[in-house]
């Protein structure tokens, strides 16, 4: 009955739950500048709670941080290839790497491909797929350039030319979902190679592998009993151009990075994101990438979750993978596009519709862990760009505008029991600082001693780089969903 209502009343379904975000988020907001003057007892309280909330997030993050970083350290001295040597088939792995390519400068794409070849893993059993667009005019030129130098290194080097089709929407999601068929086809159609032995990563232009990537994703897949069942994750960190970034745009990217670390270590939170593989079976029973649907990596693990009725995971590779941070040849272009790419991955909140009607939907899955995931989702979606204004301004406003409760026992006390909660949460900022100052690249000679020391004062710039970058985005994203101004795909400029 709940289906047959869901099927007969989709769009209608749909459009009220792509209001709703904006509506929660825009409404906490309202809530909270106006109820600071009229009821603002309330919102001193309702403060405090974030303030606690903020201070167990602070415990948790530094935490998961530090056991990342610990992981990540251990796994890098494993013998993993060694490890894998000791599966009787471990030569039947073939791993597909897709590199989706619009406009991608030479030298990014090479630097990726060169990650490739210092793959301790034999090349042999990892293909290479050039994933290039039609609209692009020298992406194919450029793909058959680096196949002439690299080709013959690996098992295989295709090149696939994406020409959109009508229903689809321009995007890495839409030209993934093209390579991934095309090769389906080549590698298992037609050269009859067992498709239970093939795994798709999915990358960026401009990631970076560390060299024992694929020797530990071979372990990760063929130890594990559920190998059809699971995505696999490393830890994506921003730093190929650390040292380039502007202090404001360096703030946020480190915050990312380690939250990407960090991740990994919180199973209950950690869903497929930026760079990740899964079994080419897996992939083909859900149906690939959804040529319409921008945010491709969430969208692709839910929608492989509910498919298999809740019993698909991320397990976590405790491996770094280099990525760049969102730059342009100038200050403001910089700023421009880490503010579009903010923007895009605030997009990911246009596939919460479709997650909140799959958990109705879907009730042969675990009623315990789709609830948590939900509830995840939109914690992580719906109130990332709300926590600013709680955390930020706090109890400032009816302290600073309203006399009558500044004059009060709790308006004096507030603020000061507020401040110390915050306080306290330096303690885990320090935390967090060490880690990065350990596991960031080297300084280079290009760059001061002692500007490399100032590092961790730019993070009194978190207020307003969270502002520029986490909020007016992610606000942008929730305000554009809810009046139905869908956003459109734009490649990150790369340097």
């Amino acid at each position: 009955m709940l289906r047959s209502f869901f099927l007969k009343y989709d769009r209608q379904i749909q459009r009220l739950l792509e209001i709703l975000p904006g509506t929660v988020s825009w409404g906490l907001i309202v809530f909270f500048f106006a109820g600071s003057f009229l009821i603002p007892l309330y919102i001193a309280y309702l403060v405090i709670f974030f303030d606690i909330f903020w201070f167990y997030k602070s415990i948790t993050f530094a935490f998961s941080t530090t056991l990342s970083y610990l992981r990540i350290k251990a796994s890098e001295k494993m013998d993993w290839l060694g490890e894998v040597r000791l599966f009787p088939d471990w030569k039947k792995i073939r791993h597909i790497v897709i590199i989706p390519q619009y406009k991608e400068p030479t030298h990014i794409l090479e630097r990726t491909i060169q990650s490739l070849v210092n793959q301790d893993f034999p090349l042999k059993q990892i293909s290479v797929v050039m994933a290039t667009e039609a609209r692009d005019p020298n992406g194919a030129k450029i793909a058959g350039t680096l196949g002439k130098k690299y080709g013959k290194k690996f098992a295989d080097f295709f090149i696939t030319s994406h020409k959109l089709a009508p229903g689809e929407t321009i995007g890495k999601h839409s030209n993934e979902n093209y390579a991934a068929r095309w090769v389906k086809k080549e590698l298992v159609d037609k050269q009859k190679i067992k498709i239970d032995y093939l795994t798709v990563t999915s990358s960026d232009a401009d990631h970076c592998f560390h060299p024992k990537h694929f020797s530990c994703l071979s372990y990760r897949f063929l130890d594990s009993p559920e190998r059809y069942l699971r995505f696999w994750q490393p830890a994506v960190f921003f730093y190929n151009n650390f040292w380039r970034l502007p202090a404001i745009v360096r703030v946020i990217n480190t915050f990312n990075t380690l939250w990407n670390g960090a991740v990994l270590s919180r199973k209950d939170r950690l869903i497929s994101c930026q760079n990740y593989s899964l079994s080419l079976k897996l992939l083909d029973e859900t149906g690939y990438w959804d040529p319409k649907v921008i945010p491709e990596d969430y969208h692709l693990f839910f929608k492989a979750y509910y498919k298999k009725e809740g019993k698909v995971e991320v397990e976590p590779i405790f491996l770094p993978l280099y990525a760049d941070a969102a730059e342009g040849a100038t200050l403001w272009k910089t700023l421009k596009n880490t503010y579009q790419q903010s923007q895009r991955w605030a997009w990911g909140i246009s596939d919460d519709p479709n997650v909140i009607k799959n958990y109705f939907l879907t009730p042969t899955a675990p009623f315990p862990d789709k609830t948590i995931r939900l509830l995840r989702l939109m914690e992580d979606h719906i109130l990332a760009p709300v926590n600013w204004f709680f955390i930020t301004l706090g109890i400032t406003i009816p302290t600073l505008f309203v006399r009558d409760f500044s004059r009060t026992i709790i308006g004096y006390s507030l603020p000061r029991i507020s401040a110390i909660i915050l306080n306290l949460c330096l303690i885990f900022l320090v935390v967090i600082l060490i880690v990065n100052a350990k596991q960031r690249p080297p300084r280079p000679q290009t760059v001061s001693r002692l500007r490399s020391l100032l590092i961790p004062l730019e993070f009194v710039l978190m207020p307003l780089s969270g502002l520029i970058f986490g909020v007016i985005p992610g606000l942008d994203a929730h305000t554009r969903l809810m009046l139905g101004k869908y956003l459109e795909y734009k490649v990150t400029e790369k340097v």
